[in-house]
């Protein structure tokens, strides 16, 4: 930086000198000294706005935990899938196996990665691209990446998988998965580089993983009986069924259907058309496929989905704006900028995508919303994954604002689709790269 110019001497002093004269600031300086910025930013009044009542609402069977892992977007896509299951079963609660998605999920990364270790085998280890997928692998992902989960390897109650504590908090699991990949990675790479059996030695250390795995989360079952009591009382049960037989069954989604609708607003990456993300999945066969809409059109097909008497996954930015303990999100509910001595904060959705300082990082569950006379919404209700104690027993309400400026993702199924958009689907995928703040992972 030859031309940087330094702090000096006078400047902190000017700078002091302008804070002794600010009353004002030394009042807010009171105020966060004992509170967290959170809490003594937010406008009860403006909070009091967002309330617990829905013009449109789809029942949901209670509140799951996702405990401490990454594993919301699976937890999501199991709040909408479990949905079907109590309904034909005639069942209060029910609830599917994270512990069961989890496992194969991170087991079919494990594989992503080494394979995409081999695809970038010639590149320096200084190259930005091998340096990304050196990052390793974590507990996030994709609606897409869930299907081919499911496809692959079916799903099962969480009865017949139920959580461990390792399942329940995986970072230092993570981290030494991490450790041993790359250490993988480095020998593989060298014996890539030699000419040697990469295909064989690469089976090898995927049968160490899944070890590993087991350990850990237990080992997955083959076959199981599916017993419950529905609300009438009655006892059922179901014999020797797979993990598929299960899923076909009991929920029988065509997941294929449903369509990652994406609001990116930045101006390389037009609307109306499809993206992928390079090096982004956990099934080396799968696929992660965006359709990128402006926001009033995913909004009129949330709503649509709504009114139809489904669920919506979605995918957001959890960490702006909200209130874990008062159920809330909204940018009017928190007054930041005034309480850090006037800063300007703003920023658009585009700004905050390209200067990295937003991009999805939750999944959740839409299940209300609250349109107002001109038919427009102005609330939405969300099924969250923190258990009962975290907001309204487990429920969350965000502004229109708030979905607006930081909601990225959308699941919507196919016929709630325009021509137009089904024809837009159909292009090929314009394939982003791996940095692209569109591959983040919920």
């Amino acid at each position: 930086m030859e031309h940087a110019r330094s702090i000096t001497p006078a400047m902190i002093a000017a700078f002091k000198a302008d804070y002794d004269a600010d009353r004002e600031a030394r009042v807010l300086t009171a105020a966060v000294t004992h509170s967290p910025l959170g809490k003594a930013a937010m406008d009860p009044m403006a909070a009091a706005k967002l309330e617990d009542s829905f013009s449109v609402e789809v029942k949901t069977r209670g509140i799951t935990a996702q405990q401490k892992s990454g594993r919301c977007w699976l937890f999501a896509s199991m709040n909408v899938m479990r949905e079907i299951v109590a309904e034909k079963c005639g069942l209060d609660k029910f609830e599917l196996s994270g512990n069961w998605l989890g496992f194969w999920d991170k087991f079919e990364k494990i594989n992503f990665f080494l394979e995409s270790v081999l695809d970038c085998a010639e590149r320096p280890v200084a190259d930005r691209t091998l340096d990304w997928v050196l990052n390793g692998i974590s507990d996030g992902g994709q609606w897409d990446m869930m299907v081919s989960i499911v496809r692959k390897y079916g799903i099962v109650p969480a009865s017949v998988m139920p959580e461990t504590a390792q399942s329940c908090g995986t970072a230092e699991l993570m981290r030494l998965l991490n450790t041993k990949l790359r250490k993988d990675a480095i020998e593989l790479r060298a014996l890539a580089a030699a000419g040697g059996d990469t295909a064989a030695r690469k089976d090898e250390m995927l049968a160490e993983l899944f070890k590993a795995l087991c350990i850990c989360f237990g080992r997955p079952v083959d076959r199981f009986d599916f017993a419950y009591t529905d609300k009438e009382g009655v006892y059922h049960v179901d014999r020797d069924l797979t993990p598929v037989d299960f899923y076909e069954k009991y929920i029988g989604l065509e997941l294929e259907d449903y369509v990652s609708v994406i609001h990116a607003p930045t101006q390389d990456k037009p609307f109306g058309k499809t993206y992928t993300v390079k090096y982004l999945g956990n099934v080396v066969e799968g696929r992660v496929r965006h359709l990128n809409l402006p926001m009033e059109e995913m909004k009129a097909l949330a709503v649509a989905q709504l009114k139809a008497g489904e669920p919506v996954w979605f995918g957001s930015d959890c960490g702006k704006f909200g209130s874990r303990d008062d159920g809330i999100w909204d940018p009017d509910s928190f007054l930041y900028g005034e309480l850090l001595g006037g800063l300007d904060l703003s920023l658009t959705k585009a700004e905050r995508l390209d200067y990295r300082d937003s991009a999805m990082n939750h999944a959740m569950v839409l299940c209300g919303v609250n349109l107002d006379a001109a038919g427009r919404p102005d609330r939405w209700k969300i099924e969250n994954s923190w258990g009962e104690t975290a907001g309204r027993k487990g429920y969350f309400v965000a502004s229109d604002k708030w979905f607006d400026q930081f909601v990225y993702q959308a699941v919507i199924h196919k016929r709630f689709l325009s021509d137009a958009q089904r024809q837009a689907l159909e292009g090929e995928p314009i394939e982003l790269a791996p940095w692209d703040p569109m591959g983040s992972l919920a």
